[in-house]
This record gives C-alpha cells, sequence and structure tokens, in this order.
C-alpha cells in the first residue's frame, strides 16, 4: 500500500483528501502543522508527501527542506502562492511538483499517481548505477554527484532531469518528454523550464558549461547525455 503523508490545516481539504485517497486504497497520515509532518515523516515514513505551504507554526519552504534532508520521496505542493518566484522557491528546496489552489480534486490526484509511476517505473539499464565521465561522477542508487572530489548538491528537479538522461546513454530524449516527466503533461510546451535548468546542471557538472560534451543539446529536438 502506497503511504501519503498529507501536510494540511485546512480541515474540510484535509477530510477530502483523505477520503479521496483512502477509497483509492492509500494509506494516509494527515498533519495539520510542520512539528507534526516532520515527526510523522520520521516515524511513518511516507512513500509521498502532499505539503500545503501555508502552515500555521513554519513556512512550508522550511517544512519541505527540512522533509527533504531525511528522505527523496515525491513531494507535490499544494498551494495559494502563486508568484513565479514562490513556485521556483518551492522547487528548488526540493518539490517534485506544485500545484496552485484552487484546483478540482482530480489534479492533485492525478499528479500523485504519476510521480508514484516515475519513482517506480526508474529502473537503472545496466552499469548505469555509477556513471563516471572526465568531469564528474554520478551515483544514481546513492544520489550522489561528485567534481573533482567535491560533493556536487542538485535539487530533486535536477536529479530527475539526470536521471532520465543517465538511464539511456547516448539517447535523444525529447524537450516534450522531459517536460512531461518532469513537470507534468500541461507543461510541456514549456521550453524555458528545460532551459534553466540543464543550464544548472551544466554549471554544477561540466568542465566547460559552455561546450559541453556530456549533457548535450540536439537544437530544436532535445537532449542526450554522452560518456
Amino acid at each position: 500500500m502506497t503511504r501519503v503523508l498529507v501536510v494540511e490545516d485546512d480541515p474540510h481539504l484535509v477530510r477530502a483528501l483523505v477520503l479521496n485517497l483512502r477509497v483509492r486504497r492509500y494509506g494516509v497520515d494527515p498533519a495539520p502543522d510542520g512539528v507534526t509532518a516532520l515527526r510523522l515523516a520520521a516515524a511513518r515514513r511516507p512513500d509521498v508527501v502532499v505539503l500545503d505551504l501555508g502552515l500555521p507554526d513554519m513556512d512550508g519552504v522550511d517544512v519541505l527542506k527540512g522533509l527533504r534532508g531525511r528522505t527523496r520521496v515525491p513531494i507535490l505542493v499544494l498551494s495559494a502562492r502563486r508568484a513565479s518566484d514562490e513556485k521556483v522557491a518551492a522547487l528548488d528546496a526540493g518539490a517534485d511538483d506544485y500545484i496552485t489552489k484552487p484546483f478540482s480534486m482530480d489534479e492533485p490526484l492525478a499528479r500523485l499517481r504519476a510521480s508514484v509511476r516515475r519513482t517506480e517505473a526508474m529502473v537503472l539499464a545496466p552499469g548505469t548505477a555509477l556513471v563516471t565521465t572526465d568531469a564528474f561522477t554520478v551515483d544514481l542508487l546513492a544520489r550522489r554527484a561528485t567534481r573533482a572530489g567535491r560533493d556536487v548538491r542538485l535539487t530533486p528537479t535536477e536529479w530527475h532531469l539526470l536521471e532520465i538522461l543517465i538511464c539511456d546513454p547516448g539517447r535523444l530524449v525529447t524537450q516534450k518528454h522531459l517536460l512531461q516527466e518532469v513537470w507534468g503533461a500541461s507543461q510541456s510546451s514549456k521550453t524555458d523550464y528545460l532551459s534553466v535548468y540543464m543550464t544548472r546542471l551544466r554549471r554544477k557538472l561540466e568542465a566547460d558549461p559552455s561546450h559541453p560534451p556530456h549533457l548535450v543539446t540536439e537544437p530544436g529536438m532535445g537532449y542526450r547525455f554522452a560518456t
């Protein structure tokens, strides 16, 4: 049974989420505040977290950072905050998806299913658990990247992009496919998202980010990982 931690202080929304999840055979642990969320995350070890940013005791981004310090499970943010810089801050802090309130119940349920599918489907190809290039090394099982012997901090979104590319070395991965896998079908035309994150990955990993030999752009089509 997939266990979901629902972190939300609106009792009506909590009730709707809990009922909809349980009828679909998810295990659910509700948390009304950040302190309870962090305690339940340690005790119950959820498979997915649904997190509101507007909590009574802590800012949701701080809760997000606290969760990311102990778990790599998908975290779906629910928030009334619509500004793009606030969305970017949540994604950079470790969110895997961002859903703006108000929403129909079908949307978070669909995105939750997609996040679980992505997690379950991430099967490593033979020989790709540890990938070494002349510039950096990536251990996908340990979720660790190093460059020049030093750990490189990657956000969950950066990790997801890198995993998709590394798990099928040499193959062209289209922009649309990457956008759908990482941000969802509704964002499949937002190529600027992809460009920003690929630029960040290159700055963190490539020896020469302006002429990257490993994270290669195929103009107008997508990207490929070259060893």
